[in-house]
């Protein structure tokens, strides 16, 4: 993945398991269980595909604290530079950084309030 590339998309939400059915019912999606969270698909979407599969997950534990709206997490080199650079730009960092599969990263909010991820 290069840097600055949106390499995946999630909702983290009490009621993951109640969103999960309002999409595969809305959207036709279908889910796949994945440490206890869901992996949403669209018909037909590759495996692995960013554009067509998309977490849904349950917020608890060090996700309790994220906010309920559709997060994208974008490539940086370095999380730790990254949000200093957010600090010096008048953002602010939400949560993190922490490890996510081995792989570090945080979320941002910039200077209009607008939430991302950033992961390394």
């Amino acid at each position: 993945m290069a840097i600055g590339e949106i390499v995946w998309h999630d909702l983290t939400i009490p009621n993951a398991d109640e969103v999960r059915d309002f999409y595969q019912n809305v959207l036709g999606w279908t889910s796949s269980e994945f440490d206890g969270d869901f992996v949403m698909s669209a018909d037909g979407a590759a495996e692995g595909s960013v554009t067509g599969t998309t977490g849904v997950c349950f917020a608890r534990g060090s996700n309790a604290d994220l906010p309920p709206v559709w997060l994208i997490y974008i490539q940086v080199a370095s999380v730790e530079v990254t949000c200093q650079r957010v600090r010096d730009e008048g953002g602010s960092v939400v949560t993190g950084p922490r490890l996510m599969g081995g792989r570090a990263f945080a979320v941002i909010k910039d200077p209009a309030g607008a939430v991302l991820a950033i992961i390394e």
